[in-house]
């Protein structure tokens, strides 16, 4: 990494990582002698509101929405509803104020986000929070970035406590210990992460960017707002009218419960279950499983209307809930222009239609009503045509995916690297 350099030194206090032209071992302080805490409001969701004119940091946004650093002038945050409901014991925040987040469903209990840029902004801290301001002066977004690393959060894991819901008090807290070096070396370890926070980001918006720009040519597609041209540049044929059953019929195969086969489930496409599963939880006795073969769809009968289908890439079983289809006719048909066909908003709202039930809970979409559905199709050259195309636009975000996901563990290694 540049400008960062490898520590071989017998120094207790130092990281891993450290920039040029810094020594020296870091100090550390119990939390209790560098922070005051801050009185909080207990106002639920259902009190905030998204106009008004004090914000509220609610504890489910440090745990969810909100990084390490936040923006209060620029982030989206929810005000008070009622100011009213606030009036005891008030106080603004301010920039540098830490908001740790004291209840969790799990370890994440402790997160904590330093605000800044507050601009003389009213805002203050909400339900299951812990509001504290430092003492002494630290660069701006430093304790947001330590108290998030590996290092201190390690400190809170034996404080937690409860079974369904963990929490961590202040009086717990206040006995960890916070580490910091010259106020000049947190500035440029602030500096150096808010930089590759910002690459992030950009690297987010750029695959959402792509996902939206899929959704709408997608869309397009479907709709026969976007045609492909053959080779000699000229429109393929119009799409001809038939129903679902016409393509697919029903594969009716089920497992014996002998054969030693692949399980498989459906996550946004068909995968192994395994794959989400540290181990197969399938039932042991599959002889009432359904057989699945490559190039055949299966689909969640309940879910079909969200888009839980997926084009096979094994042979092997899923469970008896889900419905396997395969192609009357493979060397006229393109399964993969199925597989995006079948999630494309057009067929999602006739799968919705043709399910049946009083609510979306009950809804199922078996094959016979999934047989009578209406649709358009393209030749299968255009078919061909289209699947390339979306597979080519699908690489695409898998690459940018890659780069973001290699990036956030980046950060993870540097943030382990560069604290104590």
């Amino acid at each position: 990494m540049k400008n960062v350099s490898s520590i071989n030194s017998l120094e207790k206090n130092v990281p891993r990582l450290r920039f040029p032209g810094f020594e020296g071992e870091w100090n550390e302080c119990q939390f209790i002698n560098l922070f005051s805490t801050l009185p909080n409001n207990t106002l639920s969701r259902a009190e905030l509101s998204e106009k008004g004119e004090i914000k509220n940091i609610h504890y489910g946004d440090v745990l969810i929405k909100f990084g390490d650093t936040l923006d209060i002038k620029n982030d989206t945050i929810p005000y008070v509803k009622n100011e009213k409901t606030i009036q005891k014991n008030k106080v603004y925040l301010t920039d540098g104020d830490i908001i740790v987040a004291d209840t969790a469903e799990d370890e994440t209990v402790g997160k904590a986000t330093e605000l800044f840029n507050v601009q003389g902004i009213k805002v203050v801290a909400g339900l299951h929070t812990i509001p504290c301001r430092p003492q002494k002066p630290f660069a701006s977004k430093y304790l947001g970035y330590y108290m998030n690393s590996l290092h201190y959060h390690k400190q809170l894991v034996t404080l937690m406590q409860g079974i369904k819901v963990l929490s961590i008090s202040k009086s717990n807290i206040a006995n960890t210990i916070i580490r910091y070096p010259s106020i000049n070396e947190q500035a440029k370890i602030s500096s150096f992460i808010s930089l590759l926070d910002k690459r992030i980001s950009k690297q987010r918006e750029l695959v959402e960017s792509l996902k939206s720009y899929k959704r709408g040519v997608l869309a397009a597609i479907f709709d026969t707002k976007i045609r492909f041209l053959n080779k000699d540049g000229n429109s393929f044929p119009r799409w001809e009218k038939c129903t679902i059953g016409t393509i697919f019929s029903e594969r009716l195969e089920r497992a014996t419960g002998d054969e030693d086969l692949l399980a498989v489930t459906i996550n946004s496409g068909i995968i192994k279950r395994d794959e989400i599963e540290l181990k197969n939880n399938s039932s042991d006795d599959k002889s009432n499983y359904k057989c699945v073969h490559i190039n055949d769809i299966a689909y969640n009968t309940m879910r079909m209307w969200q888009g839980a289908s997926g084009v096979s890439v094994y042979d092997g079983i899923v469970s008896p809930a889900y419905t396997v289809i395969y192609a009357k006719d493979l060397n006229n048909t393109d399964i993969r222009f199925w597989g995006y066909y079948f999630k494309a908003y057009k067929l999602i709202c006739e799968f919705q239609r043709y399910s049946q039930g009083l609510t979306s809970d009950t809804w199922n979409l078996k094959y016979p009503q999934l047989a009578d559905i209406e649709i358009f199709i393209p030749c299968v050259q255009e078919q061909k045509k289209i699947a390339d195309f979306l597979d080519n636009l699908q690489r695409t975000i898998l690459e940018y995916e890659k780069c973001l996901d290699e990036l956030s563990l980046q950060r993870s290694e540097l943030l382990r690297l560069l604290f104590i």
